[in-house]
């Protein structure tokens, strides 16, 4: 870790009880922020000179790119007016912005380290593309347009580092949002509980914003930038339809970034956490975030590299593979049924998310932050102001896309074909509700499940344990209802749209399931939001503890904490299904893609056939052994965490009684150096399983006179990982976030409260929840959908 954290300037402990120590050596500002000191006049001829090519090469592809270059640049001027709310808000008392920027100066460290890393692989990764693409054969859509190999694989390098790198930027804002938020929200609290929601919500909003839109106008760019460079639709050049094929290297640089930052994230706060409870709460009894602890602002600067920065990087990732896959389906189809312009079908994911920043912008304005006349504590549960402006979003999403699906699906080959893709993208947003509402059920401690999970903490700590994965598996069932609903419902539609092909066979079914996918992910940006807020106040938390503020000010920051555990684990759902139908949708483009280069049919893999079979058998383990050695690697790390914090209370006794400062800088270190090194092994094994698989079975299937035997088997791979990793996914995320709310529910003063042997138990429960819930379970989603890119990506190799 940087020589700013581990070797801190810190005051006497116990000359300032109050007062947390300086860890700041030096200020570190990003470059990009240096680079805006220069001229404000330069930057605005800069920014008008970017703007005007953005426009005039948007003009040029198709009108209604300019209508999503309009709106994205919107979004990003909304941004930058809650960015200014937000830090216009007071940080509090003097001790509160000493912990605030200790915790900042952890977070920006490990983050410049970890990107770092991160970025040395990317590069490595982006040379293994540009060779295999240089030494590939080439499609017919090549063939037929005269892209060459080299220009295709410059494209796809190109792309693959564009994806990558926005990717960063996104994981960059989320965590820059939290660690200037989560003080101003702790201030906020000591006045109002409203107050402190609606600035949690707002620099949510903030983040999500950001990461919506450079999703959505990356792609966009990256479209347009080809078409106009490629002169496409022009004689002798690439159709557009085959345009969105380009594409897919950006989806899996976005996909490589989001792996391992959700990896090192999680490792990293989860180790912290597990050692800071594990020593602080059950062997010493002392509260969360106590300064005492000695891990504690690991546990702190966690929060924002894992649930923040993580998650920005996470959701980009699945809107960009989401937008990239339903391109590719709607450019298909329309290929098929012959339809005269086909950009409407291709570009209408871009419109759809470019409303998303629309109608989330008016759901984050709806939370108000009125203050309650005569009393801090809420008149109404943070939950439900949160869900109305769901609510409020949800309504105005189901109006945006029916007017999109008017604007850009309708045809006089099917004049109501428009109609029923309204209703595809209805099915998808109620599945996105539904989703939400079952993830709130079984991690709210207002509802039965969690409350029975806290009651069996009564008979111990072994009854929590079963009682807590019982819970995770049951809760796998009703959302594997709703996708599989969601399914066979769009599809339905979709083949009744009236859109056939040449043979008079309808054709729309797949171009229906990703219409419904894009329903669900139609409000991606607030539900981002909802997500960001959980560690935004979680941070707010163990910045009044730390600060050692009022209890009632403690007792708020508490319940917006147990409302932002239910938050993020309904975002980590909402995740979770959107993975499933993306898979589904980039499993669809592979086998076009693998038919495409083999020059024959391929549209069904028989599991019947023994090597196929195996595939899937291996596709399934690598679904396991990848969740097993990500928990391994919480596991690992914490025991070297738990180690430290003990030895620092029995070296250092006065560290109770606040005679002597814990060494913070140490636990800093030994989660930042341990998560770096073990998000290594986990991540490669999901990037060359599927390659290395493929090609073994190539080579055999050669031998055997089985021309597609490779392609085969890691179709059957992909297919069994994605169903494996849907309910292992499920499972670890809904069992961890049960888990923790349990133990808020009795730190709200059930059964028996803090401190007790229930309380203990509880503990335990949400100790092994940790890396179920925010390594494993998040990077599992991330894993399927990076599976299903890459392999569309490599597809040539297996053949």
């Amino acid at each position: 870790m940087d020589a700013d954290v581990e070797n801190g300037n810190l005051v006497a402990y116990q000359e300032r009880p109050r007062t947390f120590p300086d860890m700041r050596s030096k200020p570190y500002t990003p470059y990009i922020f240096q680079v805006m000191r220069i001229n404000a006049r330069v930057l605005v001829v800069l920014l008008l000179l970017v703007l005007g090519l953005v426009f005039y090469v948007g003009a040029n592809t198709s009108p209604i790119l300019v209508f999503v270059f309009s709106v994205c640049i919107a979004g990003f001027f909304f941004s930058i007016y809650l960015t200014k709310w937000v830090l216009a808000k007071d940080e509090g008392p003097p001790e509160m912005s000493q912990i605030s920027d200790a915790i900042r100066d952890g977070a920006e460290g490990f983050f410049r380290t970890q990107y770092g890393t991160i970025s040395k692989m990317a590069i490595v990764l982006a040379l293994v593309i540009l060779g295999i693409y240089l030494f590939r054969s080439t499609g017919p859509q090549q063939e037929s347009s005269g892209l060459g190999r080299s220009t295709s694989a410059f494209i796809t390098v190109a792309a693959f580092i564009l994806g990558a790198l926005c990717s960063g930027i996104a994981g960059y804002v989320g965590m820059w949002v939290s660690v200037r938020a989560n003080v101003r929200v702790s201030s906020a609290a000591r006045r109002s509980a409203r107050e402190a929601l609606q600035i949690a919500v707002r620099a949510g909003g903030l983040s999500a914003m950001v990461v919506v839109g450079m999703a959505v106008i990356g792609v966009a760019i990256l479209y347009a930038t080809f078409y106009v460079c490629l002169g496409v639709d022009s004689p002798g050049a690439m159709k557009v339809v085959d345009l969105p094929l380009l594409l897919v290297g950006y989806g899996f640089g976005a996909s490589f970034v989001a792996l391992f930052a959700q990896l090192g994230g999680g490792i990293y706060t989860k180790a912290a956490d597990v050692g800071a409870d594990l020593v602080g709460k059950v062997e010493q009894g002392i509260p969360e975030d106590d300064p005492r602890n000695p891990a504690v602002i690991a546990d702190l600067v966690g929060d924002n590299v894992g649930d923040c920065a993580a998650r920005g990087a996470d959701l980009f990732e699945s809107i960009a593979a989401e937008i990239i896959s339903a391109m590719i389906l709607g450019g298909s189809m329309a290929q098929h049924c012959k339809i005269e312009d086909p950009s409407g079908f291709i570009l209408f994911p871009l419109v759809v998310h470019s409303f998303d920043l629309v109608v989330s912008s008016v759901g984050i304005l709806s939370i108000r932050g009125t203050r309650e006349v005569g009393s801090i504590i809420p008149v109404e549960d943070p939950m439900a102001i949160l869900q109305k402006g769901y609510s409020v979003t949800i309504m105005l999403a189901v109006l945006a896309f029916g007017l999109s699906t008017r604007w850009l699906l309708y045809t006089e080959q099917a004049p109501s074909a428009w109609l029923n893709f309204a209703l595809c993208g209805l099915v998808g947003i109620i599945t996105a509700y539904a989703f939400v509402w079952i993830t709130k059920y079984y991690t709210d401690y207002k509802h039965g499940p969690v409350r029975s999970l806290a009651f069996s903490s009564v008979t111990g700590h072994g009854t929590n344990i079963i009682a807590g994965v019982s819970l995770g598996l049951e809760s796998t069932a009703l959302p594997v209802l709703a996708i599989s609903v969601a399914i066979i419902s769009a599809y339905w539609l979709g083949q009744t749209s009236g859109l056939v092909d040449e043979t008079g066979n309808p054709t729309g079914g797949l171009f229906g399931t990703a219409v419904a996918t894009m329903g669900m992910l139609s409000t991606a940006a607030y539900v981002l939001t909802m997500d960001m807020f959980g560690p935004i106040a979680d941070n707010a938390g163990g910045i009044v503890e730390m600060g050692q503020q009022p209890e009632s000010v403690r007792e708020i920051t508490d319940m917006l904490d147990a409302v932002g555990n239910t938050t993020k684990a309904t975002t980590k759902g909402f995740a979770i299904g959107s993975a499933a139908l993306a898979s589904f949708l980039l499993f669809s483009a592979y086998m076009d893609e693998v038919a495409a280069f083999a020059h024959s049919p391929f549209k069904q893999v028989d599991i019947a056939i023994p090597e196929v079979f195996i595939g899937g058998l291996l596709g399934s383990m690598l679904i396991f052994l990848f969740s097993a050695w990500a928990c391994a690697a919480v596991g690992k790390t914490a025991q070297e965490v738990v180690n430290e914090v003990r030895r620092q209370f029995i070296e250092r006794p006065g560290i109770m009684e606040y005679k002597e400062k814990p060494d913070y800088g140490r636990c800093v270190s030994i989660v930042a150096s341990a998560s770096l090194q073990e998000m290594i092994k986990p991540g490669a094994l999901a990037i060359v399983s599927p390659i290395v698989i493929g090609f073994i079975f190539r080579v055999l299937g050669e031998v055997t006179g089985q021309p597609l035997l490779g392609a085969k088997v890691v179709a059957s791979l992909l297919m069994f990982a994605t169903v494996a990793g849907i309910l292992m996914a499920l499972f670890l995320n809904t069992a961890g976030g049960a888990w923790d709310n349990a133990k808020k529910y009795i730190e709200t003063g059930a059964l028996g409260g803090k401190g007790s042997d229930c309380h203990k138990a509880a503990v335990t429960g949400d100790t092994v929840g940790d890396p179920f819930k925010d390594t494993a379970g998040p990077s599992l989603h991330v894993l399927i959908k990076m599976l299903a890119t890459i392999t569309l990506v490599m597809a040539p190799v297996f053949l």
